[in-house]
């Protein structure tokens, strides 16, 4: 692969340690995190089914889930234009554009592009902040990833719930301090929460990551899993996070 042709002025290439797979990120954006990769590694795809990842980026839940799953078609919907573009170019690198769609759009018409009861399973890794939450960033790109500029908590839940086949599933990375919020929006937008999984930076100290999981028009019960622990000591992930990365 000629990948320098791929790459653009402070542009640069992450190996995903997965099939090869690499991605372009640029550091003026936002580049992924590790909320990403933990989402796809508690991401359940069976084979053959079609998910839409919602405010995908730079396309790293696609195409981390196209390696780690069996999943038919992957497609992912981003708002900004210089993003999404990374997204194709990313999607072309690994030669994935009969497995992966980008879509330039808004997450408040995916219902309308998509059409209702459209895909198996929704992925997502929304803006965490609203308000106040935490410092805007004064680059536009970051701060439209992290607070919820062009999209709320709210536009993502209601267009799951229309794009979601009947038992179709939504997997959602988020934080803990607006989980109340979230578990009863998928209730009332009829996604009823089955799983979730709590991120610890260290087990002695408070949770900063929630993983969920939902069906729609499941029946209420939910599963609460052990604890996800991300580090042993400073520096030292535990062998957990090691396999989700793939090392």
């Amino acid at each position: 692969m000629k990948t320098e042709s791929k790459l653009r002025p402070g542009e640069r290439l992450d190996n995903l340690e997965r099939n090869g797979y690499q991605i372009i990120q640029d550091k003026k954006r936002f580049c992924f995190g590790m909320d990403a990769v933990l989402l796809s590694g508690f991401a359940q795809i069976k084979k053959g089914e079609t998910v839409l990842d919602l405010g995908t980026g730079t396309g790293i839940i696609p195409i981390l889930l196209e390696a780690k799953t069996e999943g038919g078609h992957f497609t992912g919907i981003e708002i900004q234009p210089e993003s999404a573009d990374m997204a194709r170019r990313s999607v072309a690198l690994n030669g994935l554009e009969h497995k992966i769609d980008i879509v330039t759009a808004d997450i408040r018409d995916a219902s309308t592009i998509f059409g209702a009861s459209s895909f198996d399973v929704i992925t997502t890794n929304p803006p965490y902040m609203i308000g106040k939450h935490g410092l805007k960033n004064p680059d536009e790109a970051k701060a439209i990833a992290r607070h919820e500029v062009l999209c709320t908590l709210e536009d993502i839940l209601r267009e799951s719930a229309r794009i979601l086949r009947p038992g179709g599933h939504f997997f959602m990375v988020h934080r803990p301090f607006r989980l109340a919020e979230i578990i009863c929006g998928m209730h009332a937008h009829g996604i009823e929460p089955k799983r979730m999984k709590l991120v610890y930076p260290y087990v002695d100290k408070e949770p900063n990551m929630v993983l969920l999981e939902g069906c729609r028009g499941g029946k209420s019960r939910m599963t609460v899993e052990r604890p996800l622990i991300v580090y042993k000591e400073p520096g030292v992930y535990t062998d957990e996070i090691y396999e989700i990365y793939g090392y």
